[in-house]
């Protein structure tokens, strides 16, 4: 009996790992393609004085929010990748984390709430031209489309706290990825339809 129960233990740790259901990864695509549009068609006309203009030396400029936006792509994309190689997450993170899809989503377009950026994602006009911060985006985008796109790791089965959100599972990680694209989006809007803003 003992000899029967260890093999079966044996045998758990052989079978490969859940993958994401095809309707999570088409929605997590089709969430991460709109984001991408969006974010390209709000900078598509951006003159020069309007890329660096500041309404004020507090409130960042479309440069800077679109600059927060680019770096954050890679840094969450890597927290991903992080998460789903380090342990299972526990009954009581999945618990927790369970459900939470739509309630990011909706959160994390929430403009009445503001956050500080991290320190590593506050801009510090890393690229120098428009064209070349739109180039790094795609490149990182397009990466974390393919990885949601082809990717057999266990997201699911894999869980980290959010500041704000707490527990989180990895693909809520990466749904996080382009609703916190769509909420900076939103900044840069803002910005643009502000007082002063260069015709």
């Amino acid at each position: 009996m003992k000899s029967a129960l260890l093999l079966g233990i044996a045998l758990a740790g052989l079978l490969p790992a859940e993958t994401l259901q095809q309707g999570e990864r088409d929605r997590a695509m089709s969430h991460l393609h709109v984001t991408r549009k969006m974010f390209l068609d709000s900078l598509e006309g951006v003159s020069a004085a309007q890329w660096a203009w500041k309404p004020s030396p507090e409130v960042w400029s479309v440069a800077e929010v679109a600059e927060h936006i680019a770096l954050s792509e890679d840094m969450l994309m890597g927290l991903v990748k992080k998460v789903v190689a380090g342990p299972a997450a526990t009954a009581e993170q999945k618990a927790e984390a369970k459900g939470k899809d739509e309630f990011v989503l909706k959160a994390l377009v929430d403009r009445s709430k503001k956050a500080q950026a991290p320190e590593p994602l506050k801009p510090t006009n890393k690229w120098k031209t428009k064209e070349e911060l739109i180039a790094a985006f795609k490149k990182s985008r397009d990466n974390t489309i393919s990885y949601v796109q082809t990717t057999a790791d266990d997201l699911r089965g894999h869980a980290t706290p959010h500041p704000v959100f707490k527990q989180l599972d990895g693909y809520q990680w990466v749904l996080l990825i382009s609703g916190h694209a769509e909420r900076h989006i939103l900044q840069l809007q803002e910005v643009k339809a502000m007082s002063g803003f260069p015709k």
